[in-house]
């Protein structure tokens, strides 16, 4: 009997010594909010942006969904993507398809393409190096502005209101509520949208980067060109990173689910979600260096 009470005493001391933990990480005072919100604001950029000293291997994965929300189609695409060159987008090279890997020579045809995208560019840049430096200077300069001020629509849009501590993919987080103020005036289209999502969002408490979010639409909204298609209330979105090699947070997982009215009569349903994975910087020996 006596030997059956022991590991018994030794659970309630664990319990107990958890349990008191748990009390003393609540007692223990939030941040000040605003200061806090500074030092995260300091934090904030666009995942792409992040991304760009970056290659990574990106699966994704989409549901085809009937209007029970039940899924009747599944299908999966799995990249290897690269920074773009200079002015131009992220270079996605695919790799398998519902499971079966892409032919060497498709993989080939792709990598030939993207070498004389290169080429075409860099004899550009020899061509007029003035003209097209000055380009993409300025292009850039239009990027940073524009997530400059995607930044500042967050904290114009939204009232922020500290909810407590939560441990997120083994990160110690402060979460937040972000609810649309309905008198926002966001300067850009980004900041628009935010005003249709409600958000839940938690930030590291030590070093004020984005672990996760999560929102989901209030209202219907028009995205792309506006005209031909509308996002659905109740369509949600989550984000989750986490920090790659100890220097930077980068997206670890995306998903979605909802329905969009495409046209006036076509309404599409769909669930999906995006894995990153295989993150290292890029570089002259990983720009030739292919996950097969």
């Amino acid at each position: 009997m006596r030997t059956n009470r022991v590991p018994g005493r030794i659970l309630i001391c664990v319990i107990g010594l958890v349990a008191a933990a748990v009390v003393a990480a609540q007692d223990r005072p939030l941040p000040e909010l605003e200061a806090f919100l500074r030092e995260t604001r300091k934090h904030l950029q666009t995942d792409s942006s992040l991304q760009s000293s970056y290659v990574y291997v990106e699966t994704r994965r989409e549901q085809k969904l009937d209007r029970r929300n039940r899924p009747t189609e599944m299908s999966e695409k799995v990249y290897e993507s690269y920074p773009g060159l200079p002015g131009e987008s992220r270079w996605e090279r695919l790799l398998s398809e519902n499971g079966r890997p892409v032919a060497a020579a498709n993989l080939a045809k792709q990598d030939r393409e993207r070498q004389q995208k290169g080429e075409e560019i860099a004899e550009r840049l020899t061509e007029q190096p003035a003209k097209e430096r000055a380009g993409l200077e300025r292009k850039q300069a239009e990027q940073r502005r524009e997530r400059e001020e995607a930044v500042e629509d967050v904290f114009i849009v939204f009232d922020i209101r500290m909810l407590g501590r939560e441990t997120i993919d083994g990160h110690d987080t402060i979460a937040f509520a972000l609810t649309p103020r309905r008198d926002s005036k966001p300067k850009t289209r980004e900041g628009s949208q935010m005003r249709k999502f409600s958000v839940r969002a938690w930030v590291s408490e030590s070093d004020h980067e984005l672990v996760r979010l999560d929102a989901e639409a209030i209202d219907t909204m028009s995205v792309g060109l506006g005209l031909l298609a509308r996002l659905h209330k109740g369509s949600k979105l989550s984000f989750l990173r986490r920090r790659v090699n100890g220097e930077v947070w980068l997206p670890a997982m995306f998903s979605y689910s909802g329905s969009a009215r495409v046209g006036l009569v076509r309404t599409l349903r769909r669930s999906g979600i995006s894995e990153y994975s295989a993150y290292r910087k890029f570089g002259v020996e990983t720009s030739f260096k292919t996950t097969n």
